[in-house]
């Protein structure tokens, strides 16, 4: 048994399970430790919002290994198996990191100006800069060139406050001084493992990996891995593959990380759904059907739509539900290109140590290998 196996044996052990035990939703140890080998090696690649080039290479080759059609196109890779409008799921790529913009001057990649326009102030990402802005002091970073990826230099933030001016997080680093302007800058970033959870910048290189890992599990759809969703255009890649193929789709399945304020919410479900964002209803259709294969299985899930209904009972001033991809493709199509969406709980959103419970990826994973003949 690999090092790895051994670790996922002891993860699991029923007595440190959160609540929602992983007998709930099977999935045997050798599976989920291949998983993980996946996710620990895309989670070393840099994939900083706008510098995503590198990245895609990666994917492009772990999924033609595994006898994928893969295609890049800008901002968006499509890899096709032999049903590819069977079911097709999607997944950004994209991470937040840092982009040098001058001398020794270094801002939150997703908010630099050139982005600003794509986003309309509701988006999750925006609603949380002020809770995340003291949360990288001491953060490990480093650059590397734009377009290859390759390793240039670390660095370690020392300070980070929000402009009130460029309406950005900006950051003091030191060790990086020599940086030229468009330069991407990633969080060092690796795969911790405690008590049944996994921590890293899990947003949303965990879908990625959860894609390629049903792919080698047999997987015949299409998948869409697009960029630049953390400053709002990756839904503008997505449809453009659409457009060109003169296709829509009501079965569209996104794949990501939801947050939640505390560990104990965040337990309460293994699988989070929606049925709508503040863009647009979701096709019902595709989210019952999700509903249902949970209710089969045995996984508890919830919508986080009627949770954030709840908190804003009690919030004086109410949370958006926030503007994602499906929403957007949903409102830009009316309806023509629409689905759902299939999230992890998580916390520490946005941040290294995002954390997710093993129980809910292996629920995750084998609720998506029931679409799997």
């Amino acid at each position: 048994m690999s090092p790895l196996n051994l670790v996922v044996d002891q993860l699991i052990d029923p007595s440190a399970a959160p609540r929602s035990a992983l007998a709930t939703a099977p999935i045997a140890l050798e599976d989920l430790a291949d998983f993980l080998e996946i996710l620990q090696f895309l989670i070393r690649e840099p994939s900083v919002v706008g510098s995503e080039d590198s990245f895609f290479r990666v994917l492009r080759r772990e999924l033609e290994e595994v006898g994928a059609e893969v295609t890049h196109y800008h901002g968006v890779l499509v890899a096709q198996g032999s049903r590819p409008h069977e079911l097709m799921l999607s997944a950004h790529i994209d991470r937040h990191g840092l982009l040098c913009t001058g001398p020794n001057e270094f801002q939150y990649a997703a908010f630099i100006a050139g982005n600003q326009s794509e986003l309309t102030g509701d988006s999750v990402s925006e609603q949380m800069l002020h809770t995340i802005e003291n949360r990288f002091q001491g953060q490990r970073v480093q650059a590397h060139l734009p377009y290859t990826g390759t390793y240039i230099g670390q660095g370690v933030i020392t300070h980070s406050y929000i402009c009130p001016e460029r309406k950005n997080l900006i950051f003091e680093v030191e060790g990086l001084e020599y940086l030229q302007p468009g330069t991407p800058v990633s969080f060092l970033d690796r795969l911790q493992f405690n008590d049944g959870y996994i921590s890293a910048q899990l947003d949303n290189v965990i879908s990625a990996a959860i894609i390629i890992f049903l792919f080698r599990c047999g997987f015949e759809g299409t998948a869409l891995f697009t960029a630049q969703e953390e400053s709002g255009r990756s839904w503008r890649y997505a449809l453009s593959w659409f457009q060109r193929q003169r296709l829509g789709t009501d079965r569209l399945i996104a794949l990501d990380t939801s947050p939640y304020h505390s560990r104990e919410a965040a337990d309460e479900q293994l699988v989070t759904l929606r049925r709508k964002d503040a863009s647009a209803d979701f096709a019902p259709g595709i989210t019952q059907e999700l509903g249902d294969r949970c209710t089969q299985l045995g996984i508890p899930y919830s919508y986080k739509d009627d949770y954030i209904a709840a908190q804003n009972l009690t919030r004086p001033k109410p949370y958006s539900l926030g503007r994602t991809e499906m929403g957007r493709l949903t409102a830009a199509t009316d309806g023509a290109v629409t689905g759902t969406t299939l999230q992890i709980p998580t916390t520490e959103y946005h941040t290294a140590t995002e954390t997710a419970s093993l129980a809910s990826v292996a629920a995750i994973i084998r609720l998506l290998q029931t679409f799997i003949d």
